[in-house]
């Protein structure tokens, strides 16, 4: 037994906190929409660049930095705002930080120029790092031969929400104006956050929680388990290998190999739907076969998506089987990577955190190397920077310390 398999297992005989009823049996569901609709938020400008660039006289490329300023601000929430999750009401937090998150949405759709709306976007989506607090609760009142499936059924939420923001938004914004979008969105962020904040159990919490306490415990955290640090890498390798193909397959699909339109190109985000099919699977067989056996064979599956993605250059059907099986190894590690990042530490929502960070960290950096591989040397050299990263992803961790 490998000693990844026997701490996740000391880690989850926790007795399980009874439910509360009513409130108990919608917590997993509520907690899915909740995460649908708050990662959405992350999303929602970067399908709307156009509508919003028509609106304040200018292009899309000059206002492309606003998608990018969500990101950073999604950064800083899960520096500051996750680790609280530790410290802090769980209740109170997810309210705030809904009604925080409503308001800046607000703001954002009577926005009068792009630094207004950038600034409404930064805070909103720091704000809405909701998914990120919920998912420790889950995994802390999971039964223990069923926590990965109640962690997979959150995560199958998140990227639903990240395909319906760049599907639905762009369709409902080129229907009835981005502002129209930002509204709703304001509005569903409300309702769903404040009635899961309503569900939430009543916690007792005897520490008190600043915003840099949970920054600066993340390297000790990180340091003191050698599983966490190896989900950590693992996570950063999968996702950076996602990230650099599918943040630069606009480009190959509207160059001249396909010559496609951007709202053409945009349809391939309903491959992400294979993700939210994918996470309730991976989560069952995390809890019977281990976390480390599903994470090898996503990165073996990942492995064969990069020659297909190659080959998808010039043959669009290999580019279909590489789009659904790049998903669905990227949901299977992450169920995988998660699950035994929750179930490794005395903090959970620090080492949740931590783990978050570094797949962005991971996903952020492969993206821009993507980027300039692909201006020097096409969409080969997009592919080889995503085998590299899935190479030092796992390489990384196969000594173990």
């Amino acid at each position: 037994m490998s000693p990844t398999t026997t701490v996740t297992r000391a880690r989850t005989t926790a007795p399980r906190r009874p439910a509360d009823g009513l409130a108990g049996r919608l917590l997993l569901p509520l907690i899915a929409l909740c995460t649908a609709v708050t990662a959405a938020n992350i999303y929602l400008a970067a399908p709307l660049l156009p509508l919003i660039a028509r609106d304040f006289g200018s292009t899309p490329s000059a206002v492309a930095w606003i998608a990018s300023v969500a990101q950073f601000g999604y950064a800083a929430g899960l520096l500051f705002f996750a680790p609280l999750g530790d410290s802090v009401s769980r209740r109170r937090l997810v309210a705030v930080l809904s009604v925080v998150t409503t308001a800046a949405l607000i703001a954002g759709a009577t926005a009068a120029g792009t630094t207004a709306l950038a600034a409404a976007v930064l805070i909103a989506s720091a704000a809405t790092v909701v998914p990120q607090l919920l998912v420790p609760l889950v995994a802390q009142r999971a039964p223990a031969d069923r926590r990965a499936r109640h962690v997979a059924a959150v995560i199958a939420g998140l990227f639903t929400g990240i395909v319906a923001a760049r599907v639905l938004g762009g369709l409902v914004g080129q229907t009835f104006g981005w502002r129209t979008v930002f509204v709703g969105a304001a509005v569903l962020t409300a309702v769903l956050g404040l009635a899961t904040a309503a569900v939430l159990p009543t916690e007792t919490r005897n520490r008190q929680g600043s915003l840099f306490a949970g920054l600066l415990a993340m390297p000790s955290v990180v340091r003191r388990s050698p599983d966490l640090w190896r989900a950590c890498v693992r996570q950063a390798g999968m996702y950076g290998a996602w990230s650099a193909l599918w943040t630069s397959l606009a480009l190959l699909l509207t160059g001249g190999s396909y010559g496609y339109s951007t709202a053409t190109a945009g349809l391939f985000g309903l491959f992400g739907l294979a993700a939210s099919v994918v996470a309730p699977l991976a989560g069952g067989l995390v809890d019977r076969f281990g976390a480390a056996r599903v994470v090898r064979s996503a990165y073996l599956l990942a492995a064969v998506s990069v020659p297909l993605f190659w080959l998808g250059g010039h043959v669009l059907v290999a580019l279909f089987a590489a789009a659904v099986a790049i998903h669905a190894a990227l949901v299977a590690s992450h169920v995988a990577n998660q699950t035994l990042a929750l179930t490794t530490t005395s903090t959970p929502a620090t080492a949740n955190s931590a783990y978050v960070v570094a797949g962005f960290a991971g996903g952020a950096t492969a993206s821009a190397l993507a980027g300039l591989a692909f201006s020097h040397w096409g969409w080969g050299g997009v592919c080889a920077v995503a085998g590299v990263w899935l190479l030092l992803g796992w390489t990384t961790t196969a000594v173990r310390r």
